[in-house]
């Protein structure tokens, strides 16, 4: 029997289309972009295409795309790029953002740069009164992620950009769980800088991208040739950055067909558990949040014990973001929400893609069900 992956928010299985663009680029864009001759216009054109069907997807212009080796470089980019940019003032983040963003800030506050992690409410969304609260001083750089990796909620980054422009501050958004997902256009959000991640929508790992407004003079963070507009020296991943292009290419063609499948499933997967397994609840916004995530409550559990049986059964779930799966301490995330020890340790994310069908839900639900029963029997004897 075949396993069943719900797991799509740590990463995607590339699509074949992908993988395909990747193989061609190896065997036929093998030049170096920057070169002038053939080869390496072949390899410029490539990585031009590529750059558009990005641009593309999030309603950027092809110039306003950086490639990068991923989420946790754009979002690096964009935080020490920007606070050298704005060298005064506050940095505003929430306490619920990837670790890619909060990790970057606490090293920046180590290095003296005043850093103010902002609360969120219960369900999961920024705590707006608390943003808009007086400060001590100027604000230099707001950093609030569109979607949470652990429970899919969306965040208010229109309204948070819209602020930040009284304050003259740079607004930055993780866009990474968000892309691909639902319809992001960075004119609508009006954001600075927007992070990417191809490993997240059917493309390649080890590639992502950094939207920067056209206007906004970030700073280099890595020198030497003049690749990236000099934002970015090196020779360019090309076969990733191909792949990572198609990848765009096909979320924006099925952005539709794909978001209402994933939330059919994961409709299907939160009524069964909900009404079939008590003392079980789902955390974060029940409507503010992707189409694909379900962060789910066991009362009594471990959440650990219960990953560790599903995957016996072949059932990959997990516990939150992949970048802190070796910790067992309680989902920093759900603690934000206000929850207790054992509660943030009683909860899984289970994630939908376009490869899952209702037959996975079906027989993820049953499993489900006879393992929950059989831990907290366990429990109990």
């Amino acid at each position: 029997m075949k396993g069943i992956y719900l797991d799509h928010n740590a990463t995607t299985p590339p699509h074949p289309a992908v993988v395909e663009e990747m193989r061609a680029c190896l065997e036929q864009g093998w030049g170096n972009p920057s070169s002038i001759h053939a080869h390496g216009q072949t390899a410029k054109r490539i990585l031009d295409l590529a750059r558009h069907r990005v641009a593309a997807l999030v309603g950027a212009e092809p110039e306003e795309i950086l490639f990068t080796s991923g989420g946790t470089e754009s979002d690096n980019q964009a935080l020490r790029g920007g606070s050298i940019l704005r060298p005064e003032g506050a940095i505003l983040t929430s306490a619920i953002e990837h670790s890619a963003v909060l990790d970057t800030c606490k090293n920046l506050a180590a290095q003296g740069r005043e850093v103010r992690i902002l609360p969120v409410a219960s369900n999961g969304i920024l705590d707006f009164d608390a943003l808009k609260a007086p400060s001590n001083g100027p604000v230099a750089l707001v950093s609030l992620m569109l979607a949470n990796n652990d429970l899919g909620t969306l965040q208010p980054v229109r309204e948070t950009t819209e602020w930040a422009k009284t304050q003259g501050a740079i607004m930055h958004t993780d866009a990474v769980q968000a892309v691909g997902k639902i319809a992001v256009d960075v004119r609508e959000l009006g954001v600075d800088l927007l992070s990417i991640s191809a490993h997240k929508l059917y493309g390649p790992k080890g590639v992502g991208a950094l939207f920067i407004r056209r206007g906004l003079q970030l700073p280099a963070l890595l020198h030497g040739g003049p690749q990236e507009r000099r934002l970015r020296a090196g020779t360019e991943n090309l076969p990733g950055i191909a792949g990572f292009g198609k990848a765009c290419e096909l979320a924006k063609a099925h952005l539709e067909r794909r978001s209402a499948h994933c939330r059919h499933l994961r409709d299907l997967l939160e009524r069964g558990v909900l009404e079939g397994i008590s003392g079980t609840r789902c955390n974060g916004d029940p409507k503010q949040r992707v189409p694909n995530t379900s962060n789910l409550s066991f009362e009594g559990l471990i959440a650990e014990d219960l990953l560790l049986n599903l995957d016996l059964d072949g059932i990959s779930v997990s516990l939150g973001a992949a970048c802190q799966s070796e910790s067992r301490k309680p989902n920093p995330v759900l603690k934000a929400l206000g929850q207790s020890d054992a509660e943030a340790l009683s909860s899984l994310r289970l994630s939908m893609g376009e490869g899952n069908d209702e037959d996975d839900i079906r027989r993820t639900l049953e499993i489900l069900k006879t393992t929950v029963s059989r831990l907290r029997q366990r429990i109990q004897s």
